[in-house]
């Protein structure tokens, strides 16, 4: 049986977000020596049982590394992060996502690829404190429900 995208209302318009989307899967098939290599990490519950996505919309915007059980968003930056233009970006995006309950950890690309086990560990310190219970979810982010994730089921 093939999976059809279902809609799922957001704030953003759709015919935007189709394309959001599109560029995202772009991504995945092209992605950094970095996001590679912590992919293979991060990918299929191997961190503390935590599903993560890869290069995931939400919203206008589009994360590294999601999980939606942790309120986490894993981004790897690269040189291009550091031009004044790029910082202004991502201080944007970055409020954007806290606005919303989610936590951003940011690693640099060497870090990810010279020091992938301290990675890791950031990373697990965070998932450590996580209740994955849905009623302790949403009482950490303050909600009365946790809003849908926008993806293809």
């Amino acid at each position: 049986m093939s999976r059809q995208a279902v809609w799922t209302p957001t704030n953003t318009d759709r015919a935007i977000y189709d394309e959001i989307k599109a560029h995202a899967q772009t991504m995945r098939q092209n992605p950094t020596s970095a996001e590679k290599a912590l992919w293979q990490r991060l990918r299929r519950k191997q961190l503390m049982g935590f599903r993560f996505r890869r290069q995931q919309p939400i919203e206008r915007f589009i994360v590294d590394f999601y999980s939606r059980e942790a309120g986490l968003v894993v981004e790897v930056d690269g040189p291009v992060h550091d031009s004044p233009e790029h910082k202004e970006y991502d201080a944007q995006r970055s409020r954007f996502l806290r606005e919303r309950g989610l936590v951003i950890l940011r690693f640099q690309n060497d870090k990810v690829l010279y020091d992938m086990d301290s990675v890791l560990q950031d990373i697990a310190r965070f998932l450590s404190r996580i209740d994955k219970s849905p009623e302790k979810r949403k009482r950490c982010l303050g909600m009365t429900t946790i809003p849908p994730l926008i993806r293809g089921d």
